[in-house]
């Protein structure tokens, strides 16, 4: 504030008269959030929780409109330091749980906020807040995201980003109108992640040494299958990590860029310009690559500029949106690809889900009866289940089940555990792909071939202990 020159400076930059007083660092480092938010520094503690925060926020300034559905909040704003400590800890509280998904659910009339985490695929209300501050909360996420706050009638998206320490956390942000003239804040979290080694996937031995001897292939598409949050991204950054050497040169297009890692040259596909998947393939393919990952093929035109760049010598990685292996190929050629070029194309596919982890903490063992046994075999198929060796009676098994405790939320699951569906594009594979093969044929085909599907995969897990058989009946189809 002594400075003259800082002064001059900022009278010439703003036109405005810049009057110098001293503050506390915490008033400065909240002026800095009301007004420059597009990065949010944390401290690492929280010194206050949110339940006691939410405590000392009263319901002292409510007025009650005529419409009986509406309330209107007279004093409180997205600028109130209450609100914005609030959703700054919320924010934080959600990443430090594991949630993957932060939900705002505002209630109708006087009923309050509900919000809700969502933690190893299942949501659970985390938070509750008066109704009095519903609207000041999802403005002052608006701001944050850096969008329109006098919005109210269409959805909007956006990003927050958010710095604890050294770790960088980014939230993508959807904003829904919903009845009652309110809206719904949905936050998908995006930490900053390094990519995992193939031995922590989860891969059974006999996967995983068939999918590497996958990825030493010079040229091919490999595709990773499933649906949302299952895993894919976290699966093709791992391959990628594994064929990550100084003498290749891969090319990432994602939407958006989740994990990072030295050696990958990655890019941000951005569709509202016009910069879309297809482009950046183009855009890769005159760039020297000798390796191109496809963030999602979501449309035809992607998968067949895929298919060709993995027949002119290029090995290509892409994720889709279908239930398993067997399904992936009939999905493409049904999207108008040549049966030829794709079977001559495929190296393999790879379909997986998550299922939620039985916790370590509480779990204990125990022996199943008869019936429950014979659930397990028919869900893995009698005849494969013999054939592969698996226990028959119920007296060589042992089972594991949890009752709950405090390492787990009183839930009984903690973490979750990797289901997967290999399918290796052996020679009958692609003589049954050019033939157009049914799905129920194809699928069989494969299953002879070596393939495990998901359902056996995840049978193997439970027996191996890390699951149940009511998680995987959950995810896999």
């Amino acid at each position: 504030p002594t400075n003259p020159t800082i002064g001059d400076t900022l009278r010439f930059s703003t036109n405005y008269v810049i009057e110098f007083v001293t503050a506390p660092a915490t008033k400065i480092q909240e002026a800095i959030h009301k007004h420059y938010d597009e990065e949010i520094d944390q401290p690492e503690q929280l010194d206050e929780s949110i339940d006691d925060l939410l405590s000392d926020m009263d319901d002292d300034h409510i007025d009650v409109a005529e419409d009986p559905e509406e309330v209107v909040d007279s004093t409180v704003t997205e600028r109130d330091s209450h609100i914005i400590t609030l959703v700054n800890r919320i924010l934080l509280d959600a990443y430090n749980k594991g949630a993957s998904d932060i939900h705002f659910e505002p209630g109708l009339g006087r009923q309050p906020m509900q919000i809700r985490y969502r933690t190893d695929g299942f949501c659970k209300v985390a938070h509750q807040v008066s109704q009095n501050y519903k609207k000041a909360i999802i403005s002052r996420l608006k701001i944050i995201s850096k969008l329109d706050i006098a919005e109210r009638r269409r959805p909007q998206s956006g990003k927050i980003q958010l710095r604890s320490g050294r770790t960088k956390i980014e939230y993508r942000v959807e904003i829904t109108p919903t009845t009652g003239g309110l809206e719904d804040a949905v936050l998908r979290v995006l930490a900053s992640s390094k990519p995992l080694k193939l031995e922590e996937m989860g891969f059974s031995d006999q996967s995983r040494k068939s999918f590497e001897e996958m990825l030493g292939k010079p040229h091919g598409i490999i595709l990773c299958v499933g649906p949302t949050g299952s895993g894919k991204t976290t699966t093709l950054h791992s391959a990628l990590g594994h064929i990550n050497h100084p003498d290749r040169k891969i090319w990432t297009a994602e939407d958006p860029v989740e994990i990072t890692q030295p050696g990958l040259r990655q890019v941000q596909v951005v569709p509202k310009i016009g910069f879309s998947f297809p482009e950046a393939l183009r855009s890769f393919l005159r760039a020297d690559p000798d390796v191109i990952m496809i963030g999602e093929m979501r449309d035809a035109e992607t998968a067949k500029i895929a298919i060709e760049a993995s027949l002119t010598g290029h090995q290509v990685f892409s994720t889709l949106h279908t239930n398993s292996a067997a399904e992936t190929v009939v999905r493409l050629i049904e999207m108008g690809m040549d049966p030829f070029n794709f079977a001559n194309a495929l190296i393999g596919i790879l379909a997986q889900r998550l299922a939620r982890r039985i916790c370590s903490k509480c779990k204990e063992s125990y022996q199943p009866e008869p019936d429950e046994l014979n659930e397990l075999i028919q869900t893995y198929g009698a005849a494969l289940y013999q054939k592969h060796g698996l226990p028959m009676n119920a007296s060589e098994v042992t089972l594991y089940r949890s009752e709950g405790c405090d390492h787990c939320g009183g839930t009984g699951y903690r973490g979750r555990v990797s289901i997967h569906e290999l399918l290796v594009a052996s020679e009958p594979i692609r003589k049954g792909i050019k033939a157009n093969m049914s799905l129920e044929d194809l699928r069989d085909l494969a299953i002879d071939e070596g393939m495990r599907t998901l359902k056996m995969d995840g049978i193997d897990k439970i027996l191996a202990g890390h699951t149940d058989l009511e998680q995987i009946l959950r995810v896999c189809m």
